[in-house]
């Protein structure tokens, strides 16, 4: 039996392996992860097909996250580590833990974003952060915020670098301006929902209008409304949804990749950032407080202030007029996620850290 209970906050689709193996798909964290540590998922099929009637009553009147913190607390007594792939299970499993006990079972959780309304009342209030053994955050100003709010020790709280896949995720053989099937127009991209401030790029791209922009606002995991809808389109741009292999060839076929951020104070953009970086693409981002940690001036590509579409046409001009630079940055960020972003290295850090909780509290 595996000593590791690992959460997946919605419902794995049952030929997830099958398209993965295809290439269809990038490897999915969770599967890796449940190989490697090893682990067992409880997904919601998995808790609704084993819920009690009292987890059947927590689903309808809390939710089926909440419903999965009960059920990760009901098997508890089976497992040394349960890993939570989010504050959604992650808060409401340490609240069952301090309030109901532990029986021995140690609590690893993945936290996104803490530092706002009402996830941090939880540990305001209600002290939780005793029985949430390690936090794992991607975003320094995350991991600050936890150890200064909340007195967190620092080794209780462990950055951790995201990951692509970057097996699915590869270089084009010759860079688009240079493949003979090379566009007419430059074509730029950008990619995802979470905070992305789409008005202001499509500003800044109005006076480029020798540029193709490709707009893939869509995410498997964000609930953020897309930012284009109401906006006019210009002729330019093209907003429309891309299936996996679709959009692993417009990140190819892009000349650079543009990150549009709204201010936060977490790693919003960060997966879109990482597969252009894989595919070797150089990434003009937003300078949010949050997202300051994955991309290097200069060296992997370039920052721009929030809300100013004049310095986002600059930096998109800049990259446009010397492909060389885009080129080196480009791959400077594939460089640097094989040896620190990629999912194999990811899956490594995780595993030792469950390793370490499990055997510290044995």
């Amino acid at each position: 039996m595996a000593e590791v209970l690992l959460t997946v906050s919605g419902v794995i689709a049952p030929d997830t392996e099958t398209r993965v193996a295809a290439g269809e798909m990038p490897r999915r964290d969770f599967l890796e992860l449940a190989r490697a540590l090893p682990a067992d998922l409880v997904d919601y099929g998995r808790m609704r097909a084993e819920a009690s009637p009292l987890g059947r009553l927590i689903e309808r009147l809390a939710g089926p996250n909440a419903a999965l913190a009960w059920h990760c607390y009901c098997q508890r007594g089976r497992y040394r580590v349960v890993l939570t792939d989010g504050e959604q299970v992650g808060i409401p499993l340490a609240l069952l833990l301090k309030y109901l006990g532990r029986r021995g079972v140690r609590h690893v959780m993945i936290s996104h974003v803490l530092s706002v309304g009402k996830k941090k009342l939880f540990f305001d209030r209600l002290g939780i952060q005793s029985h949430v053994d390690r936090f794992l955050v991607y975003s320094i100003w995350q991991k600050r915020y936890i150890e200064e709010r909340w007195g967190v020790a620092p080794e209780g709280v462990v950055l951790m670098p995201f990951q692509a896949d970057s097996r699915f995720f590869q270089p084009a053989a010759t860079p688009p301006e240079a493949s003979p099937d090379a566009d007419t127009e430059p074509v730029i991209c950008a990619v995802g929902l979470e905070r992305r401030d789409y008005p202001t790029l499509i500003q800044a791209v109005r006076e480029l209008p020798h540029v193709r922009l490709m707009i893939a606002a869509s995410s498997p995991w964000s609930k953020w409304g897309n930012s284009t809808a109401g906006e006019e389109i210009p002729a330019n741009v093209t907003v429309r949804r891309f299936t996996w292999d679709e959009l692993r060839a417009l990140y190819v076929r892009s000349r650079f990749v543009v990150v549009p951020l709204y201010e936060v104070d977490f790693q919003a953009g960060v997966t879109t950032i990482l597969e252009a970086m894989a595919t070797a693409r150089a990434v003009i981002v937003t300078r949010t407080p949050g997202q300051t940690d994955v991309v290097v001036e200069g060296e992997t590509g370039l920052y721009v202030p929030p809300d100013d579409p004049q310095a986002l046409c600059g930096a998109m001009q800049r990259l446009l007029d010397d492909p060389d630079e885009a080129a080196r940055m480009g791959a400077n960020g594939r460089r640097l996620l094989e040896e620190r972003m990629s999912l194999d290295r990811y899956v490594e850090r995780i595993k030792g850290i469950v390793e370490q909780v499990g055997q510290r509290h044995a």
